[in-house]
């Protein structure tokens, strides 16, 4: 009998046992490959909680503090070009007050007068429905774009003479955007609760409030599941002047 070695049997089991040898070892390299990989982008340090990694939120924070400090900036500068213009000889007393007039109706100067300030804020935790009320989805339990929008709807058409949202200044070019929970207005970040304030007749502010259809409907999500709604009379109130950049962007045919 021959030896198995030199059988045709022999070689090609040998032929077999040969790539499978090569796979292995192939396999164990790949996971050293990655194990060291690993160990140099983590630098020692558990990934997952590395501190040097920014969570979003901590960005938007970050974002915020410096939009707040460009808005800073902006608004100092704005001052120094008034005061400049306001120096020019060639201005006659007619045109300036011409101006004043414009940077009032445009809300770059401050104003003052009586107020009435609405509050809206999200339902409190575990929140349940009222008695006749079905359970609430996420969704009703807090503010959205369109509730803070028709409460300042209401009050332009209340007769308000200013707006401003939590501390800034409205114009006619602002919006009031919700992202999430949270409320993006003019490059800054607020969380509730929202407060929205408005010089001019108090009475005729109130009426404006109580005869919106949309905000009709907010109350019955406040009686339902406790939603924040609170208006208040401010007799005496001054608004900032809105101080961020007043250009133009909108969209053109090309060529």
């Amino acid at each position: 009998m021959s030896n198995s070695d030199d059988s045709p049997t022999g070689a090609a089991r040998r032929r077999d046992w040969r790539p499978v040898r090569v796979l292995t070892a192939a396999v164990f390299a790949l996971a050293g490959l990655i194990f060291v990989t690993s160990f140099n982008t983590a630098k020692g340090t558990d990934i997952r909680s590395d501190a040097s990694m920014l969570k979003l939120s901590d960005l938007i924070q970050e974002r915020n503090g410096k939009n707040k400090e460009l808005g800073d900036s902006t608004a100092a500068v704005r001052r120094d070009v008034d005061a400049l213009a306001q120096r020019d000889g060639g201005v006659t007393k007619k045109e300036d007050a011409g101006l004043k007039a414009l940077e009032k109706s445009a809300g770059t100067q401050k104003l003052s007068g009586s107020a009435v300030s609405v509050t809206l804020d999200d339902a409190p935790p575990n929140t349940t429905a009222n008695p006749g009320y079905p359970e609430p989805q996420p969704n009703d339990l807090v503010i959205h774009q369109q509730d803070l929008q028709a409460v300042v709807n209401a009050l332009w058409q209340g007769g308000a003479k200013g707006i401003k949202v939590m501390d800034q200044r409205l114009i006619t070019t602002s919006a009031v955007r919700c992202v999430g929970n949270t409320l993006l207005l003019q490059g800054r970040v607020y969380s509730p609760p929202y407060k929205v304030t408005a010089v001019g007749n108090p009475d005729k502010l109130k009426r404006a409030l109580t005869a919106s259809p949309a905000i009709q409907n907010y109350l019955q999500y406040v009686k339902a599941y406790g939603l924040g709604w609170k208006v208040d009379d401010d007799q005496a109130v001054t608004l900032p002047g809105y101080s961020g950049t007043v250009d133009l962007h909108y969209a053109g045919p090309v060529g």
